[in-house]
């Protein structure tokens, strides 16, 4: 029986709002970041959601822990919680994900930037020969 959870959480992460969306479905964890600006109301956040469903880019998928269904004291879950963004370089599942999705970005960022210095290269080239050819042309 695979069980499917969906989550989303509005916080201020300086100076902007953001909505953290969650999702786990057959064992595996994405996540999602949405920027607002002003603080959202519920009735905005869940008109955005239904408007820009499909415009939503969700992490890699990473594997979920599986996790007690029993109901925990809030205190220790503050505890748990503050122990896991302490560690530094570790964060939550969702701040992983989230880094994994920017080295991603990163990444691809990276070749196609390459790509367009190449042919600004090519082009640059290209246009020297031209000139040169002109020049010798006896015009």
């Amino acid at each position: 029986m695979s069980t499917e959870k969906a989550a989303i959480t509005i916080l201020f992460d300086d100076p902007f709002w953001i909505g953290l969306y969650e999702r786990e479905s057959a064992g595996q964890y994405a996540v999602c970041k949405i920027t607002f600006g002003a603080e959202p109301k519920d009735y905005e956040v869940y008109h955005f959601l239904l408007h820009n469903w499909n415009r939503l880019q969700f992490s890699p998928s990473v594997d979920a822990a599986k996790t007690a269904s029993r109901r925990i004291n809030p205190k220790r879950m503050q505890r748990v919680i503050q122990k896991q963004t302490a560690c530094a370089g570790i964060g939550t599942k969702a701040q992983q994900a989230l880094q994994l999705q920017r080295e991603q970005r990163k990444s691809e960022r990276k070749i196609q930037t390459r790509e367009h210095r190449e042919e600004e290269k090519q082009r640059q080239f290209l246009l020297r020969q031209q000139k040169h050819r002109q020049k010798h042309r006896g015009h």
